[in-house]
């Protein structure tokens, strides 16, 4: 355990309070090898199943010869005055204010300082040029932008290369590098729903991706097969390169979240480009309002639209049927969102019904509706454990439905057995006009490099 750590009698002792990602991010920009602080613990919440374990010597440096343990999260006052901590450093993303500071409150009532780090302190520089995209809530469309700008880029003669935004949820110490080359690479390092909803579309569309635990060492194995990085954030985290052209998305689904989530606000007030997308799925009122808000926090931002086009494989089978609508995870879970883009298709489609996959669900899936009540016909594609795949395998095999309709952007039927028809979901990002991709254009030729 931490106290069994190399003794450093003059540093400041920290928790980092985090969700697997960021926080072992943070620790190793601001604190690995650094003598001035001692991190005696880490804390988890937001995702199941990753407290409990440790942080291992290997990634964390020589002075944590035994590594250092990751807590729950509701041991954070605890831990506090146990270790009697200096300084709890906030370390993950996709919370409300209230939440941000209800945590502060409460590290402060305990005893320590509370840390709200600026994310260009912990941005690696790269030698390449870096476009970062990035969000104010999960679910508003990063991974499409990310996609449509590494088409682009190809198209004009780039070697593109993804990072993606870290998920180490497994053993730690064999996921310092990732490197996803084909879909079997899914396989080879046993990734969650999650990961595969993200890395899956890149694979397919056939670029590389490299994610994982220590970035540092991820930038340069990038940089040698890369023209251009594109940074494919996580949530509505900042990027963890240094970018040279920052893209922010909006989701007018969700006006005024914009203003209210940490750290989307933060990334909406550093973009370059703010990208309001889904505005083929949002009224008019909504996409005003969140323009309006865009430019009171950030008037040197250059704002573009896009839509969010859905198109669903065999989608003529939706038509009249009773469907289970599967959505990605993340969106609806602690992205907040109430539906996704499968309800979009069902209703372009013409479904009979939608069956309500609460009354369906068993084990760690009812679980995961009991946490997020709001939730009713929407299934979660979530997956982080065999235990949860398994339940969803269930769960759907259990909803007397005559066909799934799948907006993971993950193909389903490679990881479970489904006793039904499964139609899967696409989402692409179509800009409106062309002064998106002219900014594209713009900023490549401040690169001497573009047309």
């Amino acid at each position: 355990m931490a106290r069994e750590n190399v003794k450093k009698s003059k540093s400041k002792k920290v928790i980092v309070i985090g969700a697997a990602g960021r926080d072992f991010h943070n620790f190793n920009v601001l604190f690995r090898n650094n003598k001035e602080y001692d991190v005696v613990a880490f804390t988890a919440n937001q995702i199941p199943y990753i407290t409990n374990r440790d942080y291992p010597e290997i990634l964390a440096g020589k002075s944590y010869k035994k590594g250092i343990h990751i807590y729950d999260e509701s041991e954070l006052s605890g831990l506090i005055r146990k270790f009697n901590v200096d300084i709890s450093v906030m370390s993950y993303s996709d919370l409300p204010f209230n939440q941000v500071m209800h945590i502060a409150s409460l590290v402060n009532a305990a005893g320590s300082d509370f840390w709200l780090v600026a994310p260009n302190k912990t941005m690696i520089k790269s030698s390449k040029p870096v476009i970062a995209v990035c969000a104010v809530r999960t679910g508003c469309g990063k991974s499409q932008v990310s996609r449509y700008i590494s088409k682009l880029l190809r198209e004009k003669g780039f070697r593109v290369v993804i990072i993606r935004h870290p998920m180490p949820y497994g053993v730690l110490k064999k996921q310092a590098v990732q490197k996803f080359s084909e879909l079997k690479d899914l396989d080879k390092y046993n990734t969650t729903i999650e990961e595969r909803e993200d890395y899956e579309p890149h694979l397919k569309n056939g670029f590389v991706v490299y994610a994982g635990v220590d970035y540092g060492k991820i930038l340069k194995k990038a940089e040698k097969e890369a023209d251009i990085i594109i940074w494919d954030g996580g949530n509505n985290d900042a990027p963890f390169i240094k970018p040279e052209l920052m893209i922010t998305v909006v989701d007018p689904l969700r006006a005024g979240n914009e203003l209210n989530y940490y750290p989307g606000e933060t990334v909406a007030m550093m973009a370059d480009v703010l990208l309001v997308n889904k505005v083929n799925s949002a009224n008019k009122a909504d996409v005003e309002r969140v323009v309006s808000n865009l430019k009171g926090i950030n008037n040197e931002g250059r704002i573009f639209y896009a839509d969010s086009v859905v198109t669903v494989d065999n989608g003529s089978e939706i038509k009249g049927k009773r469907v289970c609508v599967v959505e990605d995870g993340p969106t609806i879970t602690h992205g907040g969102m109430l539906f996704g883009a499968g309800s979009v298709a069902v209703k372009k489609y013409g479904a009979k019904s939608v069956v309500e996959a609460k009354k369906y669900a068993v084990g760690e899936i009812k679980k995961t509706f009991e946490r997020y009540e709001k939730l009713r016909y929407e299934l979660p594609a979530v997956g982080y454990s065999n235990r949860e795949i398994s339940d969803l395998q269930r769960t759907i095999n259990k909803m007397p439905c005559d066909v799934v309709v799948s907006a993971t952007p993950t193909d389903l039927k490679r990881l479970i057995n489904v006793n039904k028809p499964v139609l899967q979901v696409n989402y692409e990002l179509q800009p409106i006009g062309r002064g998106f991709d002219k900014e594209i254009e713009r900023f490549l030729r401040s690169l001497n490099r573009g047309p």
